[in-house]
C-alpha cells in the first residue's frame, strides 16, 4: 500500500455552475495541471472510477482516503444530475436545503482533498477481458486493476422546451424528492406505469389533488398499483390526452401556473390550471457503453451481486443509478459509491496476497 501524502491537495476555492465546477489548487498543481493525468496514461492505476455524482465522488473518496490514488473521469456532465437540480432538502447534513450544483462541488472537493485525479473527459470504450481492465478517451488509453462504474441514469422526459425551462421550478422527475414543494397544491403525473403510479399515490402525501394524465384509455401498471391509485380520493384520470406545453411564468421568479392537454381521440386542445408537472415515464441507465461486456437486466440496468457492488467481472464494480432501478436517490447512490471503493480496496488486498503467495 502507498503512505499517504503528508500535505494531501487541498482546493483553495469551490464554485459550482451548472456546466462544472471550478478547483483550483496552490502549489506545484497549480503550475502544472496536466502532470498527475500524464503520469496516469503511463502507469498501470489501481482504481479508475466513471462517472461522477454523489456515487463517483463518494466512491473516490473511500478510495483516496485507502491511498488507492483513484483518477475519475467525470463523463458529460461533472456531478451527474444533481447539477441541473434546485433545492435538495432530503440529503442528511444541510438542514436548511442545498443547491445541487454547490452539493456536488462539496463531494468533489472532499474527494480532491484525499488525492483524487478528477479529468472532465468522458470515457468512450472499455475492456473488461484482460487481466489489467482499460478504458479510452478518445484514443488515450489508461489502465488499471480495478474499475468502478458510476454513470448513473437519466429520466425520460416528454420532449417540450418549457420541460427544460421549468426544470426544477415546477416541473420534476422525482417524487420522493420534489413532493414536499408541493404541499397543499395540485400537480399532474405523466404515465401509466407503475413508476407513475408510484409517484401518484407518493404525492397525495403532499398535493391536494394528483391528476394522471396517459395517453391510452388504459394503464400499463400492474394491477395491484393500479388498484392503489384508482382506490385513492385525491386521484383523479385523464384518459387519451397527452401534455402538449407546460405554461408558467418567469418573471419575476420561475414557476408552473397550468398545462396545455390534448386529446388522443378528438385532437382538440385545452388548458388546465395546475402548480406542478411530474413527468413519470421512465429513466434509461447509461449503460450503452457496457453493452456487450457486463450483464444487464432488460432495462438495461447493470446487474451486480445481491447485497454488493461486483459485477460478473472480478475487479469491476458498479453503483449508483446505473445499477439501481428502485431507489434512485442521491443517498443512496452515495451508499453504494462507498461499497463499490471498500469492495475495489478488498479485492486489491486479496489478490496482492495471491501475488505474495505464488
Amino acid at each position: 500500500m502507498r503512505a499517504r501524502p503528508k500535505k494531501p491537495l487541498r482546493p483553495t476555492s469551490v464554485k459550482a455552475g451548472f456546466g462544472r465546477n471550478h478547483i483550483s489548487f496552490t502549489g506545484s498543481a497549480a503550475k502544472c495541471p496536466r502532470c498527475p493525468i500524464i503520469k496516469k496514461v503511463n502507469q498501470i492505476q489501481d482504481v479508475i472510477i466513471v462517472g461522477s455524482g454523489p456515487a463517483g465522488y463518494t466512491a473516490a473518496l473511500y478510495a483516496a482516503r485507502a491511498n488507492l490514488d483513484p483518477t475519475l473521469f467525470t463523463g458529460a456532465i461533472a456531478g451527474g444530475q444533481l447539477m441541473i437540480t434546485t433545492d435538495v432538502e432530503n440529503y442528511p447534513g444541510f438542514p436548511d436545503g442545498i443547491m445541487g450544483p454547490e452539493l456536488m462541488g462539496l463531494f468533489r472537493a472532499q474527494a480532491e482533498r484525499f488525492g483524487t485525479t478528477v479529468i472532465e473527459q468522458h470515457v468512450t470504450k472499455v475492456d473488461f477481458s484482460g487481466e489489467t481492465h482499460k478504458v479510452w478517451v478518445g484514443e488515450q488509453e489508461y489502465s488499471a486493476r480495478t474499475v468502478i462504474i458510476a454513470t448513473g441514469a437519466e429520466a425520460k422526459w416528454i420532449g417540450l422546451p418549457s420541460e427544460i425551462t421549468f426544470s426544477g421550478y415546477g416541473v420534476s422527475a422525482c417524487a420522493t424528492c420534489d413532493g414536499f414543494f408541493f404541499r397543499g397544491k395540485e400537480v399532474i403525473v405523466v404515465g401509466g406505469g407503475d413508476t407513475a403510479m408510484e409517484e401518484a399515490n407518493f404525492l397525495t402525501r403532499h398535493a391536494s389533488k394528483v391528476y394522471v394524465v396517459h395517453r391510452r384509455s388504459d394503464l400499463r401498471a400492474s394491477k395491484i398499483m393500479q388498484k392503489r391509485a384508482f382506490d385513492n380520493p385525491k386521484i383523479d384520470f385523464i384518459w387519451n390526452a397527452t401534455v402538449e406545453e407546460i405554461l408558467g411564468e418567469t418573471d419575476p421568479l420561475k414557476k408552473v401556473t397550468g398545462a396545455r392537454l390534448k386529446s388522443m381521440l378528438e385532437g382538440k386542445t385545452w388548458e388546465m390550471p395546475i402548480d406542478g408537472v411530474f413527468v413519470a415515464i421512465g429513466h434509461t441507465p447509461n449503460s450503452d457503453l457496457f453493452t456487450g461486456m457486463l450483464e444487464m437486466d432488460e432495462l438495461g440496468y447493470l446487474i451486480v451481486e445481491p447485497f454488493s457492488s461486483r459485477t460478473k467481472i472480478p475487479g469491476v464494480f458498479a453503483c449508483g443509478d446505473a445499477a439501481d432501478h428502485v431507489y434512485r436517490q442521491a443517498v443512496t447512490a452515495a451508499g453504494t459509491g462507498c461499497m463499490a471503493a471498500i469492495e475495489a480496496e478488498r479485492y486489491l488486498e486479496a489478490q496482492q496476497h495471491v501475488a505474495h503467495a505464488l
